[in-house]
């Protein structure tokens, strides 16, 4: 080391130099003159006294607290508290506020919620500085899961008692709505079959295992000394075995039902009496024999397999809804778990009827629901007046022809395939036509943002339930929307 040029551990020509600024380092030539906002960590702060003056006048949440104080009805809530004994429940008011809070804006998880109510500021203002544990959430939505679903038809009729349904143009469509199944806990029917066999073998060889150690065991401690509980593998094995028992019995009475159904329709297109018919059925289910592939889920057994919009497939339920096309209101919706759209236009058109008490004067409808069937069906709606059909026909079967510009009388053999391509293919029928997807699609597309496109309970009955919820709340935001725009929310400080 030379100790002339250099006396400490780095050569001074290779060190580049900063200087000190407010407690902190600053490299050289930075901007050391420039002026930040204050920020000062450890300032004692004079919040306002009151959580309400944190709000905006015109916050969604003091929407959603004035239409549970004054306009939803409650009282399918409260009249299922009878019993005065135990820990007083939360109102219903703060759980019904809390919970259509966190549909209108994707928090749904009661874990979630639990957390939004301590965190963020709407939430505690919707439950009055209350934090309602993950465990009280889960069980009120539980307990009022169809009250909660009833949510759907009250903010129906306040959207109607605003003005925004006139159900003049309506149109119906379905979407995958993912379900809450995990794609690692199922079986396909052939694996299922194999496993079952290897699975009852083990069963039976531990059975008689365990009667080999009762028996040592009688001898050497007496017949009357407790120990019949099963050992945990072998109980663990026999809830297994029974699960996938009731899953093959299951797939074996969808694929008898299907082809029962089929085998029906087919004896009465041909023109066979019901009780022909129904003995043709009988016949094809006897004989029905599961496809080796179908699968059935163990974490939630009511939902389907089916393609999604992106192309892949999922376990999911198929959603239906009948959308207003003045302001994008859901007026009737469903969620099932059949995949194809084809089987829901009747019960769709039903549905409309009896929610609204009148069918809208214009369908539009895509290729999806284009059959026979359905075709005849609304033929007999349209018959009854007050009503016109625009169903997409898709492809034309060979040997069906419509002309491009239709003129004149439709010809008496015209199939009503042909007669509903003949109507699309006017002046009339393109345009209304043509709306079809700017009515339905955003609305899907508005769930899917705001909420997610998928339910977090399981089951067919409790899935469609929380559809439902999520369908009221999407109607509750354009409810909300409507009104800022005409100044009819409630004023700050309401």
């Amino acid at each position: 080391m030379n100790s002339g040029s250099q006396d400490g551990l780095f050569d001074e020509a290779l060190v580049e130099r900063v200087e000190r600024f407010d407690d902190g380092i600053v490299e050289a030539g930075a901007g050391v003159n420039k002026r930040f906002k204050s920020f000062e960590p450890d300032a004692v702060m004079l919040v306002p006294p009151s959580l309400d003056e944190w709000l905006p006048g015109n916050h969604l949440a003091r929407f959603i607290a004035d239409l549970v104080s004054r306009e939803l009805d409650l009282s399918r809530f409260y009249g299922s508290y009878g019993k005065t004994k135990g820990q007083p429940p939360y109102d219903p008011r703060l759980m019904v506020r809390v919970l259509l809070y966190g549909y209108c804006v994707g928090v749904r998880s009661s874990r979630e919620l639990e957390r939004a109510c301590v965190d963020v500021v709407a939430f505690r203002w919707l439950a009055g500085q209350q934090a309602p544990d993950f465990r009280s959430i889960g069980r009120f939505r539980k307990r009022h899961l169809a009250a909660l679903g009833n949510v759907f038809l009250q903010a129906l009729e306040l959207c109607r008692a605003a003005g925004m349904v006139s159900l003049g143009r309506v149109a119906l469509d379905g979407t995958k709505v993912r379900a809450n199944a995990s794609r690692r806990k199922a079986m396909s029917y052939g694996r299922l079959t194999e496993k079952q066999r290897i699975l009852a073998a083990e069963v039976s060889d531990m059975l008689a295992d365990a009667e080999a150690v009762d028996r040592e065991e009688d001898a050497r401690f007496g017949a009357d000394t407790r120990g019949d509980e099963l050992p945990p593998d072998l109980a663990d094995r026999q809830s297994r075995l029974a699960k996938m028992a009731a899953a093959r019995k299951q797939l074996e009475e969808d694929a008898a039902a299907k082809a029962r159904k089929e085998a029906e329709q087919k004896a009465r297109d041909r023109g066979d009496d019901d009780g022909a018919a129904a003995a043709k059925g009988e016949e094809a289910a006897a004989k029905a024999e599961v496809r080796p592939r179908a699968q059935r889920n163990f974490t939630d057994p009511d939902s389907r397999i089916m393609k999604t919009a992106d192309g892949s497939y999922h376990y999911c339920y198929n959603a239906q809804a009948v959308v207003d096309a003045d302001h994008q209101v859901i007026v009737a919706t469903d969620l099932n778990n059949t995949a194809v759209d084809v089987q829901q236009l009747v019960p769709m058109t039903e549905r409309t009827a009896e929610t609204l008490g009148r069918m809208p004067a214009q369908w539009t409808i895509d290729a999806g629901y284009c059959s026979a069937a359905n075709l005849e069906h609304v033929k007999e709606i349209e018959a009854a007046g007050g009503t016109e059909f625009f169903i997409a026909t898709g492809r034309l079967k060979h040997g069906e022809k419509v002309p491009e510009t239709p003129r004149g009388r439709i010809p008496a053999t015209a199939t009503p395939k042909e007669r509903m391509a003949r109507k699309l293919k006017t002046k009339k029928g393109r345009a209304v036509y043509a709306r079809r997807k700017a009515i339905i699609e955003p609305v899907f597309g508005q769930i899917h943002t705001r909420q997610g496109k998928h339910v977090l309970l399981r089951g067919l009955e409790q899935a469609k339930h929380e559809w439902e919820l999520m369908a009221g709340c999407h109607n509750l935001l354009k409810l909300f929307t409507f009104k800022a725009k005409a100044g009819l929310n409630a004023p700050a400080g309401a």
